[in-house]
């Protein structure tokens, strides 16, 4: 062990930090004393939060593109989309926590593995990793997510609505045209109450994005089959780290005209297996995924000229 480790070892061991400048913090204890907030009233905090929700559902109601499931791959797939700030980009994620499985690594473990070449789209959010030869290390998947979700969130043309599920799609002659949506706790709980009549959101494109577990796993290609619009599911294979990433980027296409599938929903739709807790087919079907979608515009474009 060389020297620098030791120190390193001994320091962290002793409970003391690390070496360095000494830090010194810009205020001190004392100025927190007599703190106090500008003053606001109740129903001034409850007109912001509704109006300006209010007025994000009535802008997206129409959008470009709408990406169901807000993992790892619809995250990276409305990044790359986004970059055209000409496009409306609605993400619908079910839970209150956007991010899918790439808030942990597997098992609950906090690494997240990305075999190249995919680091280049690490590198390009800008996210540090750690070198290996045929692959990189997160130090914590959470680092990801974040980063990808703040830089996302920042940009003008993306609206996230999490807690929302999508129970349906719209479909007009064959094409999806849109989804429908509710607010998760009542799509969830259908069977203990009475009908609570859902909204709608039209899009041009709809990428599908909800993986393979929980409650919304895979919803978008069932409900394709349930409809007579694609053929059975074949269902995800068993764990095949090698194959998985490569036939889940291979597999990510326009399924159905205006339908886009990507990520761990594909292994369903095709058979493919399953990977693990690696994530660089996550992260390059995603942005496969947008160029699909980009392609899906650019031909219905072509047709409404026609």
């Amino acid at each position: 062990m060389s020297a620098t480790a030791t120190a390193t070892t001994t320091s962290l061991a002793s409970g003391h930090r690390l070496g360095g400048d000494e830090f010194k913090p810009d205020q001190t204890l004392e100025d927190f004393d007599g703190y106090k907030f500008s003053p606001i009233r109740e129903a001034q905090v409850s007109r912001e939060m509704v109006t300006r929700y209010m007025n994000d559902m009535l802008y997206y109601a129409e959008s470009d593109v709408v990406i169901v499931g807000c993992g790892s791959a619809g995250l990276s797939c409305a990044w790359e989309l986004s970059k055209d700030p000409s496009l409306k980009i609605a993400i619908i994620e079910q839970s209150v926590s956007p991010g899918g499985g790439c808030w942990l690594g597997g098992q609950l473990f906090s690494a997240m593995i990305v075999r190249k070449p995919a680091d280049k789209f690490l590198d390009e959010l800008e996210v540090p990793y750690e070198e290996k030869e045929n692959y990189v290390v997160v130090k914590h998947a959470a680092l990801f997510t974040s980063t990808i979700l703040s830089k996302l969130l920042m940009r003008p043309n993306v609206k996230l609505f999490n807690a929302t599920a999508v129970e349906d799609l719209i479909v007009k002659n064959g094409k999806v045209s849109g989804v429908v949506t509710n607010w998760t706790l009542v799509t969830l709980n259908h069977n203990t109450q009475s009908c609570m009549d859902p909204n709608v959101i039209e899009a041009k494109v709809v990428v599908s994005g909800t993986g393979h577990d929980g409650p919304m796993g895979a919803s978008g290609v069932k409900r394709l089959e349930s409809i007579g619009l694609i053929k059975e599911n074949k269902g995800m294979l068993s764990l095949d780290m090698n194959a998985a990433e490569d036939d889940i980027v291979r597999y990510t296409r326009e399924v159905v005209p205006g339908m886009v599938v990507t990520g761990m929903e594909l292994a369903e739709l095709d058979g493919a297996p399953r990977m693990g807790p690696t994530f660089g087919a996550m992260l390059i079907s995603g942005q496969k995924a947008a160029y699909a979608a980009r392609a899906s515009l650019a031909r219905q474009a072509q047709e409404e000229q026609a």
